[in-house]
């Protein structure tokens, strides 16, 4: 009986993973069974760090804000701007606000004066 020579398939499912892990070091871009695992870890890493990365993001954006708003009045702070936002109604997300905080200053003292105003008026109104 002659001998049967393999397909094709698992010789470019390989590749395909070597291509993947060929900017890896030392075995982990050489072994396939190494190459697979290192694959696995490499994918759960960046799906973990996509979240992670929103979070600080997230956290970044509201430490500019607060430094913003502290260093202008010391009564008032980020929390307190943010509960005023909201009372007002106005949609202005964080990473907005930051960007005003580095870019304008003046323009977020602007907007933080107006809603104090406002929520004083309606406040000692209701």
């Amino acid at each position: 009986m002659t001998r049967i020579r393999r397909g094709y398939i698992a010789r470019r499912r390989r590749t395909k993973i070597r291509l993947f892990a060929s900017s890896f070091r030392g075995a982990h871009s050489r072994l396939t069974r190494t190459i697979t695992q290192q694959k696995i870890r490499a994918l759960v890493s960046a799906h973990r760090d996509r979240d992670r990365q929103k979070i600080n993001f997230r956290r970044l954006w509201i430490t500019r804000i607060n430094a913003a708003i502290r260093e202008r009045g010391v009564c008032y702070s980020y929390s307190r701007l943010i509960s005023d936002l909201y009372k007002r109604q106005l949609l202005l997300n964080r990473k907005i606000l930051a960007q005003i905080a580095i870019s304008n200053r003046n323009c977020l003292y602007m907007i933080s004066n107006e809603i104090i105003k406002e929520v004083g008026r309606k406040e000692s109104t209701g």
